[in-house]
């Protein structure tokens, strides 16, 4: 092998960056398991001690430190169904935004328009916006989108005038919509950063109005819930001068200081007798604001305070970030607030924007009212553009309607001679609170200007246009999944990854003796390499996605299987140690490019169309694919030459298999047509039972609420049945996993998705279980207690519209497979028959994976629903498939050109038992690894584990007995009738 030495240099730097970045993720699960010993489960606790940390030096790597913040950063992150957390797709509602762009116009037309639109959504692909139309122009007549009744309005007289054709409205509309969501977006996102979520993920879909926003690792999904769906709140208030409110909070600080004095007096003794080491060591690292508690005692209050606002501001005083929740609690408890005067009473405290870089935020007291109202609400606002002021800097330019711009009229007028400001509120967060220097602001246009940057103008002029277009945002799809169940699916993966390894590396000693002990140590480093580039890409690491990477073990091997058995070949022909290398790494090479090409074009199919864990599961198998080519190509072949090159001396087989499958010699092509009986009949069962019985559509496909719930002993489903009928009308229960824990599904207001109706069926839920719920209470049942054993471990929703969606993406994603799969075969073998040979094997695979899953359904002990993950593992079996097929036709090939004397089907069935070594091989090495990960792998991908089990022993069968004799049989008679033309031309 040339460049030896720059593959070494390859594997050693690759291998140090893999161990850089893991042990950032080494380091921070260190951090967080003293946080959970110091914190004894008290989750407050826990997140002081974290957040205590955050700008704490805690890793010394020796050229460089870093913070927990930063280490966190850098450390893989673990998916929803490993940590637990919230996964949901939002729809902005489009219906609503329309509304909004025609003033709530009563237009007949527009209005049965819009109808019309949502019962077109639920059986179409195109966006809202798009059936809109088409609903509009089938029932229009003489009215047009530019009508004074519909767009034509006063709000968009600027832009949309009557004379305009729809035509020309149309993209009008499209861009105004767009703005819409993503200021729905922006609102979301600063929503998230402000709830304090470790990497979380938000994206829009497309242009369907879609959010998806994923919540790893929250504590309290209620609340998260709750923050995604209310409606964005932009206010405008009054703010009182920061110095008037100095006396009330130094008198709030005394009020504070005797009681907490009087507290400690009498826990003192007690704190200090519990008080251990260890927890000392701990408190010093926490700081001085945690663990001095004589000092908190002192001035509880006037402490916690960083910074002063200046002379004539709205900023009463300045606090860290993580003190913000104590001193709202501090400032509107009941005793403390009847210190304020007359006046003041109906104050309303706030907190402003960080600045960039900074941990101190301002506290800002609102001028409030008996009623809570504010003087003026987003909604007034018509248009907010981002522009630059007088001096060049970025500000923002806003107008209203006639309402609103009187009111500002007279806000700015009282700002204006008070010297005081006006506060913008979004979410009960001061955005902004510019003063008034130029008089009362009459007209409703309006300059924001500030210490903005380009981009916070940006985001403020979004935000100001979202008070003028309120959308709601309702969860189409979402799935709950709680801390414990996230512990549990990282333990079984644990164990399935640990156990499918230790297998796979000692059946490669068995087989090749020290060759395989080369070819462990190369697959070491590609399981190094892989979680390494996953965490250097910031890759989300699922449950699927350990399958994934425990797959790629077992198919990783096969690239050296293919290379050993060549070399044995090789030796059994006569050459020497040293030529049979060079040989069978050479000849070996094309096998395994067009294997791993067909199986990367899957899971790249996978990866596109995948959500979520499905696309955790198509990364890892894509990054896995890579660095097993490199290791197993490279690596292997620098151990073997470094071996060899000391004298070593390898068989590559031992006593035991030095001579297993040498010599053989089966006519596959005769048994043909037993194989096309058996195929046959299995295909035709198969499809009978797929029109009646059917398969168990999970709601990824039908649309429904699925529900996992563990109780404390055994319970049958058919005993809960009565009470969910009596609840939901219609539903299922069925064991998932052990005998304590049940899968319930319902289609019960299927199309409702709000907040409310879900909260509304899971206290429906509760009550029909109750009676096997003894001692838990409502609360304990739907809690995200991270040691919880008992209740409601997770959630699954999906709407009507969105199961359709997901139905004909996963229809594309299959077919979509097969196609890019014969378009490849057919560039690499030059003939069609090869593609169809192999695209029949895969469809066979298919339908017979289909027709076990709807033979055995209904009285196998685990979950097996049609979902997405079923969907993945078809894929993956089509690449598996595709895997073995190719490898045999390139055999194929070869022996084409090497024997041109030999007939067709010599070539074939020599082609066939030369190789069926490496193909029992690779698949036993597979099958093994599919059983570690079915047995011990968790309940959630025991279904999509036995389908990749049951695809990959008919795959196997299906490229010995179907793909290549349909190849086979086909060829054959092509050349047959071309041979007959010749003839004819001759004679």
């Amino acid at each position: 092998m040339q460049n030896k030495g720059l593959v070494k240099l390859f594997a050693v730097l690759f291998g140090l960056v893999s161990i850089y970045q893991l042990s950032f993720t080494f380091k921070a699960n260190s951090i967080e398991d003293d946080a959970k010993a110091y914190s004894k489960g008290d989750s407050v606790k826990e997140a002081q001690y974290l957040d205590s940390l955050s700008t704490e030096k805690v890793f010394n790597l020796g050229v460089t430190d870093y913070t927990y913040g930063e280490v966190k950063d850098k450390a893989m992150n673990l998916g929803l169904d490993l940590k637990g957390g919230i996964n949901v797709i939002l729809q902005v509602s489009v219906k609503d935004i329309l509304k909004g762009l025609a003033n709530h116009t009563s237009e007949p037309a527009f209005n049965k328009a819009l109808d019309d639109a949502s019962e077109l959504q639920k059986n179409s692909q195109n966006t809202y916006l798009e059936d809109f139309y088409i609903a509009f122009d089938k029932i229009k007549g003489d009215t047009k989108l530019a009508s004074p009744d519909i767009f034509a309005n006063r709000s968009l007289s600027d832009e949309i005038t009557f004379d305009m054709t729809d035509d020309q409205v149309k993209p009008i509309i499209s861009k105004k919509i767009d703005e819409s969501i993503t200021s729905a977006f922006e609102v979301l996102r600063k929503r998230i950063d402000e709830f304090g979520v470790t990497s979380p993920n938000i994206q829009r879909l497309g242009e369907s109005g879609r959010i998806l926003v994923e919540l790893p690792g929250v504590k309290d999904v209620e609340r998260a819930k709750k923050l995604l769906q209310s409606t964005a709140q932009l206010e405008f208030w009054d703010v009182y001068k920061g110095e008037t409110l100095v006396p009330f909070i130094i008198q709030a600080n005394n009020v504070l200081k005797e009681e907490l004095a009087a507290k400690t007096e009498t826990t003192e003794d007690v704190v200090a007798e519990e008080a251990s080491e260890s927890d000392s060591q701990i408190d010093d690292l926490l700081g001085e604001a945690v663990t001095d508690s004589t000092k908190v005692a002192e001035n509880p209050l006037l402490d916690l305070i960083k910074g002063q606002g200046y002379q004539g501001g709205p900023i009463v005083a300045q606090f860290d970030i993580k003190d913000k929740q104590t001193v709202l609690d501090y400032l509107n408890r009941s005793d403390i607030r009847a210190l304020l005067s007359v006046e003041q009473r109906y104050v309303k405290f706030a907190f402003g924007m960080p600045e960039k870089d900074s941990d101190v935020v301002g506290l800002y007291a609102l001028i409030g009212n008996r009623e809570n109202v504010p003087p003026m609400s987003g909604a007034v606002v018509t248009n907010a553009t981002q522009q630059y002021d007088q001096l060049g800097k970025p500000a923002v330019s806003m107008q209203m309607n006639a309402k609103g711009a009187k009111v500002w009229e007279e806000m700015t007028g009282k700002a204006y001679s008070q010297q005081s400001q006006i506060a913008i509120v979004l979410d009960n967060v001061v955005y902004s609170a510019p003063g008034v220097t130029t008089g009362p602001i009459a007209g409703g246009n309006s300059e924001i200007s500030g210490q903005f940057t380009l981009n916070e103008a940006v985001d403020l002029a979004n935000v100001l246009r979202a008070g003028k277009l309120p959308a709601s945002a309702d969860i189409i799809q979402s799935e709950v999944v709680g801390p414990s169940l996230g512990q549990e699916a990282i333990d079984s993966g644990e164990i399935s990854f640990v156990i499918a390894l230790v297998l796979v590396l000692l059946w490669m000693l068995f087989y090749y003796g020290k060759a395989g002990g080369f070819a462990d140590i190369a697959m070491a480093l590609n399981i190094l390499l892989i979680f390494g580039v996953l965490s250097g890409l910031g890759a989300v690491l699922t449950l699927p996605g350990i399958a994934g990477i425990v797959l790629t073990i077992g198919m990783s091997v096969d690239a050296n299987v293919l290379i050993y058995e060549r070399i044995r070949e090789e030796i059994s022909n006569g050459k020497g140690q040293r030529e049979a290398i060079q040989d069978g790494f050479s000849n070996a090479l094309s096998s395994i490019l067009d294997a791993n090409i067909t199986t990367g074009l899957t899971a790249l199919i996978l990866f596109i169309f995948g959500t979520g864990p499905i696309k955790g599961f198509a990364t890892t198998l894509l990054i896995g694919i890579v660095t097993s080519l490199f290791t197993a190509i490279f690596i292997t072949r620098l151990l073997i030459d470094w071996y060899v090159g000391r004298g070593g001396n390898l068989d590559f087989s031992t006593g035991i298999t030095k001579n297993l499958f040498r010599n053989i010699n089966i006519e596959f092509l005769k048994k043909r047509k037993i194989a096309y009986i058996i195929s046959g009949t299995l295909i035709v069962v198969s499809l009978g039972s797929l029109f009646t019985n059917g398969l168990d559509q999970g709601v990824d496909f039908v649309g429904g609420r699925n529900y996992q719930v563990r109780f404390s002993e055994a319970v049958s489903p058919s005993e809960l049945m009565p009470a969910l009928e009596g609840a939901f009308g219609s539903a299922d229960a069925k064991t998932f996993g052990s005998a304590e824990q049940v899968k319930i599904s319902t289609k019960y207001k299927v199309n409702e998705t709000s907040a409310e109706v879900d909260e509304e069926i899971r206290k429906e839920l509760y009550t029909a279980l109750q009676s096997h719920l003894t001692g838990v209470s409502y609360e304990d049942f739907i809690s995200d207690n991270q040691h919880k054993t008992v209740g409601l471990m997770k959630s699954y929703k999906v709407s009507p519209t969105i199961a359709d969606d997901i139905k004909k993406e996963s229809f594309w994603a299959v077919l979509g497979s097969l196609i890019v799969v014969f378009l490849y075969i057919l560039f690499r073998f030059k003939k069609w028959q090869y593609s169809l040979g192999a695209v029949t094997a895969v469809f066979h695979d298919v339908i017979i994976v289909l027709g076990v899953f709807s033979l055995t359904y209904k009285f196998m002990p685990f979950n097996m629903e049609i979902d997405q993950s079923f969907i993945a593992a078809i894929l993956t079996v089509i690449g598996y498939s595709l895997n073995d097929t190719v490898v045999v036709f390139d055999r194929i090939r070869e022996y084409f050109h090497i024997h041109e004397g030999w007939s067709l089907s010599k070539v074939v069935n020599v082609s066939l038992s030369s190789t069926l070594s490496r193909t029992l091989n690779t698949s036993l090495t597979t099958l093994v690894v599919l059983l570690a990960i079915f047995a011990f792998g968790g309940d959630s991908i025991r279904g999509f584990m036995f389908a990749l089990i049951v695809g990959v022993v008919v795959g196997t069968y299906s490229s010995l007995f179907i793909a290549t004799p349909i190849m086979y049989d086909t060829l054959d008679a092509s050349e047959k009738k071309r041979k007959l033309k010749e003839s004819e031309v001759a004679a």
